[in-house]
């Protein structure tokens, strides 16, 4: 069989089987601090901290920290503080002249950039570990053994050097293993509460007469909108360049067209990451609300209200027009194509080019950032049709789409190992394409 050869190939490539086994064992380490509960906490008593994480917001920071919000584990914050930390640096990159700066400064200043961000971190991680002490006293008071100052101060230590450290083995992850470590670290959170989630959904179908023909009709559009997520992550517009003839010598070099492939969704699941990132900030602020602003806050716990996914969706847009500018900038594939002798036919080199690409970008941005948009909240719309909460969220939604879209890239990944070494790709059929799609032309 196909697969099983595929297997066999990738277990004899070396460097790819040892970069499989050192993320395996990371996400190994990763899932066991998921289950190490806060020293001071009665580990038999977090029931109602259960139930308040099985609906709403809460339900999926608990889904990106992997369950660990849920265990009042070492590791409850997750990865989002760092994401929070990320989404502020880069926009301070694009306001402050002295970051900007740093940011054109090649490795020297992207390292410079990232020790302000886990400083940064570090700063949001004790806030959030403050937050998140302050709900675990009011969801389960009786289950912490000692409320006193240490208990405090050593659980906010706790809190912070665990999140730190789980971004740690997600650096790594991305350096000697598969896929980008901070990503894959949340799909891994995803993917344990799909075997749970699905289980549920069957047990309350399988509970009333006719109701298995409704779960299957829910599978069937399950996979619908895995298959609109896989479109939209691999959406490419082509732009042709042609290369001039170039005669070196007595041989002839250049005049072949290629193409620039510029994606639909060049941001990927990132704006999705982000918006939600924000979304959490109003957790923050709930706890210290007034009277007359405490409804406010509390339908951004919410994630059916009409508020939350309003807000949630022209965020997503916002992000991905943001995230879209940084990654693909139309003066950097300007100067990249006149370098090489290149052109856009039709279209002078140099300012005309510039403006060219900076127009196709903005029309391909517009309706892939709303499509984004709408399929993140497609899990409203399975709630209020009578999804289970926990199965609702694989509707589509910021699970879905980061499920697709780090899969996609992890496989591209092991693809181009198999490539490289000589060996058939992991599709019959073309090469596979993640978020980062295939090699540009220039």
């Amino acid at each position: 069989m196909r697969i099983v050869e595929t297997f066999k190939n990738i277990w004899k490539i070396e460097e790819l089987r040892t970069r499989i086994l050192w993320t395996l064992g990371l996400v190994a380490i990763y899932r066991l601090g998921c289950f190490i509960v806060l020293p001071g906490i009665d580990a038999s008593l977090l029931d109602e901290l259960h139930n308040q994480t099985r609906g709403g917001l809460m339900a999926l920071l608990d889904m990106f920290s992997g369950g660990a919000f849920s265990n009042a584990s070492i590791f409850a914050l997750g990865i989002m503080p760092y994401i929070s930390a990320s989404i502020i640096i880069q926009l301070l990159t694009m306001v402050l002249p002295s970051l900007r700066k740093l940011s054109m400064e090649g490795e020297s200043g992207r390292n410079k950039i990232n020790q302000y961000t886990r400083l940064l971190t570090v700063v949001v991680l004790i806030f959030q570990s403050f937050a998140y002490l302050t709900n675990l006293r009011y969801q389960i008071g009786p289950a912490i053994v000692n409320q006193g100052w240490w208990f405090n101060f050593s659980s906010i230590i706790i809190l912070t050097a665990g999140s730190m450290f789980v971004m740690w083995l997600g650096e790594r992850i991305t350096d000697k293993g598969i896929g980008n470590g901070i990503s894959f670290l949340i799909m891994i959170g995803i993917i344990a509460r799909f075997p749970t989630a699905i289980s549920q959904e069957f047990v309350q179908a399988a509970s009333s007469t006719g109701n298995l023909v409704l779960f299957l009709l829910e599978i069937v559009f399950l996979l619908i909108v895995i298959g609109i997520s896989i479109l939209l992550v691999q959406g490419t517009r082509k732009v042709p360049v042609q290369y001039a003839k170039q005669i070196r010598g007595n041989r002839q070099y250049g005049g072949v067209r290629q193409y620039i492939p510029l994606k639909v969704n060049a941001a990927g699941v990132m704006p999705i990451i982000f918006a939600q990132a924000i979304m959490f900030i109003p957790l923050v602020f709930a706890g210290f609300a007034s009277q007359n602003t405490a409804s406010f806050w509390s339908s951004f716990f919410d994630n059916t209200t009409f508020t939350y996914n309003f807000v949630f969706a022209i965020l997503i847009i916002v992000f991905t027009y943001f995230y879209t500018a940084i990654t693909m900038n139309p003066q950097q594939m300007s100067d990249a194509i006149k370098s090489q002798n290149g052109f856009i036919p039709g279209i002078k080199p140099g300012k005309k080019t510039t403006e060219f690409l900076d127009k196709i970008m903005s029309r391909i941005t517009l309706p892939g950032s709303i499509f984004l948009a709408f399929v993140a909240i497609l899990p409203c719309f399975a709630r209020i049709l009578g999804v289970t909460q926990e199965f609702s969220q694989f509707f589509g939604g910021t699970s879905l789409l980061i499920l697709v879209g780090v899969i996609l890239d992890t496989l591209q990944q092991i693809e181009s190992h198999l490539m490289m070494h000589h060996y058939d790709g992991l599709m019959k059929n073309g090469k596979i394409k993640g978020r980062t799609g295939s090699v540009a032309a220039y």
